[in-house]
């Protein structure tokens, strides 16, 4: 797939630096918001180098703020709530 057809979505990194990654998916688990992104070079048809990234997504007025995941059990319960919606597909 090419670039444009994922939104880009722009984030500071843990450096302070600027990350650009295409928001692939929005998923919902527990009444909370997720967001599936990858790095914005990164070739989607190529499954083995894609590193999907997962962050929380929350909405503040208009706009909307992606958080890292600091919780190892919130990361596992999301993560298995994805591969379980994608192995019923």
């Amino acid at each position: 797939m090419e670039n444009n057809e994922f939104e880009i979505i722009k984030t500071i990194g843990e450096k302070g630096e600027e990350i650009e990654l295409k928001l692939i998916d929005i998923v919902t688990v527990n009444d909370v918001d997720y967001a599936l992104l990858l790095p914005a070079d990164a070739d989607i048809d190529n499954e083995d180098e894609c590193e999907i990234v997962l962050m929380r997504l929350k909405q503040d007025n208009n706009d909307y703020i992606f958080e890292t995941i600091e919780d190892e059990d919130e990361f596992d319960l999301v993560s298995q709530a994805i591969i379980e919606d994608e192995s019923d597909e």
